[in-house]
């Protein structure tokens, strides 16, 4: 159990967020935390978790559907 837990404000520095949206996220449970006391600690597998599964990928160029008349 060599797992890396977060504080909330660490979750936001790596998301590039106010720390407002990772507890955002542990409200709606939206993520999995853990609670340590009255402490919040979310696991680092969590936040990779929560990347990959928001990331868009980009689309391929689509071929165009008319063709030009010759």
């Amino acid at each position: 159990m060599n797992e890396r837990y977060l504080s909330v404000v660490q979750v936001a520095e790596l998301l590039g967020t106010t720390v407002r949206f990772p507890r955002r996220l542990v409200a709606e449970r939206r993520i999995r935390y853990v609670k340590v006391g009255t402490h919040v600690r979310i696991p680092e597998s969590a936040v990779q978790e929560y990347i990959a599964a928001h990331t868009v990928e980009p689309r391929r160029p689509q071929r165009s559907r008319f063709r030009r008349a010759a």
